[in-house]
C-alpha cells in the first residue's frame, strides 16, 4: 500500500468504515445464523467512521498542517486503514466475486455465509480497538480540538506567567550548554535518574556560584525536550523582573503544561472558572489546583520532567521553602511518573527546604564531584574556546599579528584550569574578555589573566575577585590617583543602577532614568563586555551574564578591600530618588489620551501605552517603592515622596492599571505605610 500523509489517510478510513457498514448490513438481511456478529461489526465500523470523521474535519483545520507531522497518527491510521481493507475485501470477494457469487445471485441471497467466525470478529474489532486507542491518544480528539480551536474557552490571558523563563525564551537563546566532551558523568546520573520508576521525584543539584549550574540546566532541559519528555521549564533569575516572582512560577509551569499535555485543559478551565482569583492565591492552592488535580484527572500513564534553575534566585525565603515542601508531592500522582530537576546554590533557605523533604529527593553538590574531573572539564572548554577565538582572530588580523597555531598552549590552559576550579564562570569570562574586540589582541589580554596566577595564593583574594579584578583592573592601570578617583565614582554611577535594577533597561533607558550623558554611559560599558551582555541595539536591555558579578560588586566584606565596591543601599536611594523624578515630570491624568474614562483595560493597545510610557517610566511606576525600601531611607512630612504622593497618587495607580500591575499597587501603598510609620 502505498504510503499517504495524515489527511489522505484519514479520509481512507472514513470510505472505507462506511463500505464495511454497508456490506454488513447486506449481509444481515440475508445471514440469519450471524446477525450478532454482523451487527457487532456493523456498529463498531459506524462508531469508528464518526471518530475518524472528527479527526478529519481537525486535520481540515487551521492548525492540521502542525498535526499532520504526528508519526504516532500516521502510523494508528495507517493501521486501521490495512485492517479495513482486508475485512472490506473479504466481505466483497464472499458476495460479488468468483463464480460462486454469480451461483448466489442466481439462488438468491439467502444463499450467502458469513465469512467470519465470532472469534475473528472478536480479533478483527480488537485490532481496530487497538488503532484507533493509537490515533485518538496520539491527538485526544476533545481536549486538542479544545486547546487548538481559537474559540476555546479558557483564557490564557487569565493564567500571569513569567515573560522569558522558560528555557528556550529569547532571553536564554544565547546562554551557554554543556560543550559535548564535559560534565558526562553527571548529565548520565541526571538521564538515569529521570529514567528510573523507582526513582525520587526530585533531584536537587546544588553549587556555589559560578560553578556552572545554569549550563547544566539548560543542556538537561534541551535534551528533554529533544526526547520529548521535558514538561515544563522555569529558569529564575534576580533583576529580571517576573523571573524572580514566587508567585508566578506555577501558573506559568502549569500554562506549558497544558500545552505538552492538552488533556489538562479542562481541569485547569474549571479551577479558573470556580475561582478566577487562584492565579494570585496562595501557593499550595495555586499548586493543587492548576497542577495537582489537573495531573491527576489524567487517564493514561505519561512521563514528564520540569526543570526548575537557579531556585535561589526566587524572591521570598518563606515562598522558596513552600515551593519545595509542594513540588516534593509529587509523588501522589499516579498517572504521571513526574520528575522536578532543581538547581540553586545551597542557601539556608533552600536548605531547609530540602530538609523538611528528606527522603523525597535525590541530591549532588558539585563541589563534591572530585576536583581533577572539574579541572578536566574546564581545560576541555578552554581549550575548544581559545581554539575558536585564535581562529576567528585569525581570520581577520594582519599576518604579522596572528596568533601561532597552537597558541595558547596545553600549559597555558592547564594554568587557566587551575586557576578556575571549580568556577566554570571564570573560565567563560576569562574567555569573553580575551575575545572583547575592544581590546583587539587575544594574546595580550590572555597575559592580563595570567598575571594574577600568583595572587591566586593571596589568602585575601577570592575566586571571584580572580574573575572579575583583570577585567575591572583595565579602568584604572596607568591612571593618576585624580583620574582614577573620577573614573571609579563614573564607573559606581553607571554600573552600580545596573546591578540593582529590579528589571534589565537599555542604555537609552538608562539614560534618561539616571539623568547621565548616553556617552558616559556608552564609555563607561564599552570595556564591560566580558561580565555584561551589552547589545549593539541602543534600544535593547542590558543584562548581567552572571550573578557573581553583583554578588562580586556589592560583598559587604569587600568595602574596604575592592576598590570597585558599590554601596547597595546609596544606589538604591539613587534609583528611588530618580524613578521619582521621571514619575513626577511625565505622569498625569490620562496620560494615553483615551478621554474615555470608562474605557476597559483590553481596549487599549499596548502600542497606546508604549508610545506614552517610554521603558524608563514603565520602570520608575512599578520599582520605585521597591527601591526606596531597600534604601532604608526614611519618609518624611512634605519629603519628596510625601510630596510626590499627593500630588500624583491617581495618576501612578492609572499607569499601574495601564500596565496590568493595579493589583500590585495595593501591596505596594502597603509597603509604603509601613514605611512612613517605622519612620516616625
Amino acid at each position: 500500500m502505498e504510503v499517504l500523509g495524515a489527511a489522505a489517510s484519514v479520509i481512507a478510513v472514513v470510505e472505507l468504515a462506511a463500505k464495511v457498514g454497508k456490506i454488513c448490513l447486506d449481509y444481515w438481511s440475508a445471514v440469519k445464523s450471524a446477525r450478532s456478529d454482523i451487527e457487532r461489526l456493523q456498529k463498531y465500523t459506524e462508531n469508528l467512521k464518526a471518530i475518524a470523521h472528527d479527526v478529519q474535519k481537525l486535520l481540515q483545520g487551521p492548525h492540521g498542517a502542525r498535526l499532520e507531522t504526528s508519526q504516532k497518527l500516521l502510523e494508528a491510521l495507517h493501521n486501521t486503514r490495512s485492517q479495513l481493507d482486508v475485512v472490506a475485501a473479504k466481505l466483497e470477494e464472499t458476495l460479488h466475486m468468483g463464480r460462486r457469487a454469480k451461483i448466489m445471485r442466481r439462488l438468491g441471497l439467502r444463499a450467502l455465509e458469513w465469512p467470519f467466525e465470532s472469534k475473528d470478529v472478536d480479533k478483527i474489532i480488537a485490532n481496530l480497538q487497538r488503532d484507533q486507542d493509537s490515533f485518538t491518544a496520539a491527538l485526544q480528539i476533545d481536549q486538542t480540538t479544545e486547546i487548538l480551536d481559537v474559540h476555546f474557552k479558557i483564557d490564557l490571558a487569565t493564567l500571569p506567567s513569567a515573560s522569558d523563563a522558560a528555557f528556550d525564551s529569547h532571553a536564554e537563546e544565547h546562554n551557554a550548554k554543556c560543550h559535548t566532551d564535559t560534565r558526562t558523568e553527571l548529565l548520565r546520573q541526571i538521564r538515569e535518574w529521570a529514567n528510573d520508576p523507582q526513582a525520587e521525584s526530585i533531584f536537587w543539584l546544588n553549587g556555589m556560584a559560578g560553578t556552572g549550574k545554569s549550563t547544566i540546566s539548560r543542556t538537561v532541559a534541551t535534551s528533554f525536550a529533544k526526547d520529548g519528555l521535558l514538561g515544563a521549564s522555569f529558569f529564575f533569575k534576580r533583576g529580571e523582573g517576573s523571573r524572580g516572582k514566587a508567585g508566578l512560577v506555577f501558573p506559568t509551569i502549569a500554562r506549558q503544561l497544558m500545552h505538552k499535555i492538552p488533556t489538562l485543559v479542562p481541569s485547569v478551565r474549571k479551577a479558573i472558572g470556580t475561582d478566577p482569583d487562584v492565579p494570585k492565591k496562595a501557593l499550595r492552592d495555586q499548586f493543587e489546583k492548576l497542577i495537582l488535580q489537573p495531573l491527576g484527572s489524567i487517564h493514561r500513564t505519561t512521563e514528564i520532567v520540569i526543570v526548575i534553575d537557579a531556585l535561589d534566585e526566587c524572591d521570598g525565603d518563606e515562598d522558596v521553602k513552600t515551593i519545595i515542601s509542594l513540588l516534593a508531592q509529587t509523588n501522589v500522582v499516579r498517572s504521571v511518573r513526574l520528575r522536578v530537576f532543581i538547581t540553586s546554590r545551597p542557601e539556608l533557605p533552600i536548605r531547609l527546604g530540602f530538609k523538611d523533604a528528606q527522603g523525597k529527593y535525590q541530591g549532588i553538590a558539585l563541589h563534591q564531584i572530585p576536583e581533577q574531573v572539574v579541572e578536566q572539564d574546564i581545560s576541555t572548554f578552554l581549550g575548544s574556546e581559545l581554539a575558536r577565538i585564535r581562529d576567528e582572530y585569525n581570520g581577520q588580523a594582519p599576518r604579522y599579528s596572528k596568533l601561532p597555531l597552537g597558541w595558547p598552549g596545553q600549559d597555558v590552559i592547564r594554568t587557566l584550569a587551575q586557576m578556575a576550579a571549580p568556577l566554570f564562570i571564570f573560565a567563560a569570562t576569562v574567555c569573553r574578555f580575551v575575545e572583547d574586540k575592544a581590546w583587539f589582541n587575544p594574546g595580550d589580554q590572555l597575559k592580563k589573566v595570567l598575571q594574577y596566577q600568583a595572587k591566586m595564593f593571596d589568602p585575601e583574594l577570592d575566586k571571584l575577585d580572580a574573575t572579575y579584578l583583570p577585567i575591572l583592573d583595565q579602568f584604572t592601570v596607568g591612571r593618576t590617583d585624580l583620574q582614577r578617583s573620577r573614573i571609579l565614582a563614573q564607573f559606581q554611577d553607571v554600573v552600580g543602577p545596573i546591578v540593582l535594577l529590579s528589571q534589565p533597561l537599555s542604555v537609552l533607558s538608562l539614560a534618561q532614568l539616571l539623568n547621565i550623558p548616553l556617552a558616559t554611559i556608552h564609555g563607561t560599558l564599552n570595556s564591560l563586555h566580558s561580565v555584561l551582555d551589552i547589545p549593539s541595539v541602543e534600544d535593547t536591555p542590558v543584562r548581567l551574564f552572571h550573578l557573581s558579578f553583583r554578588d562580586f560588586l556589592v560583598d559587604p566584606a569587600k568595602r574596604t578591600k575592592n576598590e570597585f565596591w558599590i554601596d547597595e543601599a546609596k544606589y538604591h536611594k539613587t534609583l528611588a530618588e530618580r524613578c521619582i523624578q521621571v514619575m513626577s515630570q511625565r505622569l498625569k491624568q490620562d496620560i494615553c489620551n483615551l478621554k474615555l474614562p470608562g474605557m476597559l483595560r483590553s481596549e487599549v493597545s499596548q502600542q497606546t501605552i508604549n508610545a506614552q510610557l517610554p521603558p524608563e517610566v514603565q520602570y520608575a511606576c512599578q520599582y520605585w517603592v521597591h527601591h526606596l525600601e531597600e534604601s532604608r531611607h526614611n519618609i518624611e512630612d512634605n519629603g519628596t515622596v510625601h510630596t510626590f504622593l499627593t500630588s500624583h497618587l491617581l495618576h501612578w495607580l492609572e499607569v499601574l492599571s495601564l500596565l496590568g500591575r493595579l493589583s500590585d499597587g495595593v501591596l505596594l501603598i502597603r509597603t509604603l505605610l509601613h514605611a512612613a510609620q517605622v519612620s516616625h
